[in-house]
């Protein structure tokens, strides 16, 4: 069993949910409190031991790879006027010398379409998707909880958490077979994308952090469209789920969904109130925020 050392993130959307924020900025490059959303997902997926970064890029994405290069200019400036905790935080989001790979999505074919266009990177080996419209608050990381589980039982595992009978029918979620010995692991043999809540398989939604063989990329390749005309990512986990074994990994922590103005809200808060350095002094100003309105 091939360990999992490289992860793919789709980065390559236009954000519309959250426009105009993202007419001149890429989503995934919005702050949340202190960073950009793209950081917490690549800090996961670092923690996770991964050693190889897929980001599949659009138009206009030039920020991030920017991003997580070195900025000599203001690396120097810094430097020079001694702000050296800052400094320290600025080159910490560099990723090391080949780490890192950016491919371009030339067409907005859909999720599994922009997952095939790593495929020449990943090769022959199992990888990881996370997408970067979804935070998760967790120690370990969900990813490193995902990796651990994989190397007991290998396959193909979906991240899952438990949402309330009447959001059901907001999300995507998985069609259990049976539960392993560790509850936490359910091997699958469906999904089913927003059903009614009288007919949902269950409770348990698929949270955007997927481990997948390689074979995968075979079947992206022919897929033909599926939802809103796109190449979809779950079609071909489902052909896939024919021959090999799929497992749902119910994570321990807390998801955030930045995909709409709401929501990116809801995670810029949570995150605030997160951090280990800031979050105190962020409360005390949400709540006298909170007294003033």
């Amino acid at each position: 069993m091939k360990p999992v050392r490289k992860a793919v993130l789709p980065v390559a959307g236009f954000g519309t949910r959250v426009l105009p924020a993202t007419k001149a900025i890429p989503k995934e490059m919005m702050p949340v409190f202190d960073r950009p959303a793209i950081q917490y997902v690549v800090d996961e997926a670092l923690e996770a031991g991964i050693e190889h970064i897929v980001f599949v890029t659009g138009r206009n994405k030039g920020a991030i790879e920017d991003y997580f290069d070195h900025a000599y200019e203001l690396e120097t400036t810094l430097e020079a006027k001694k702000k050296t905790d800052i400094l320290e935080e600025t080159v910490a989001t560099v990723l090391p010398a080949g780490a890192a790979s950016f491919v371009r999505q030339q067409k907005p074919l859909g999720l599994g379409h922009a997952v095939l266009c790593a495929r020449d990177v990943v090769g022959d080996e199992p990888f990881a998707v996370l997408l970067p419209d979804v935070l998760v608050s967790a120690k370990p990381s969900c990813l490193a909880q995902m990796v651990k589980a994989y190397n007991e039982v290998g396959g193909n595992l979906v991240a899952v958490d438990e949402v309330p009978a009447e959001r059901v029918s907001s999300y995507g979620v998985i069609d259990p077979a049976e539960a392993g010995a560790d509850d936490r692991l359910i091997r699958m043999k469906g999904m089913v994308e927003k059903p009614p809540v009288e007919s949902a398989p269950s409770r348990l939604k698929i949270t955007g952090r997927y481990i997948l063989q390689p074979e995968v990329f075979a079947l992206l390749e022919n897929q033909t469209p599926g939802a809103g005309g796109e190449i979809q990512l779950t079609d071909s986990m489902e052909r896939l789920m024919a021959d090999q074994d799929f497992h749902a990994f119910k994570f321990e922590g807390q998801d955030y969904d930045c995909g709409d103005k709401l929501l990116y809200l809801e995670a810029f808060v949570a995150m605030a109130l997160e951090n280990p350095k800031l979050g105190s002094a962020a409360r005390a100003k949400i709540e006298e925020l909170l007294k003033k309105l």
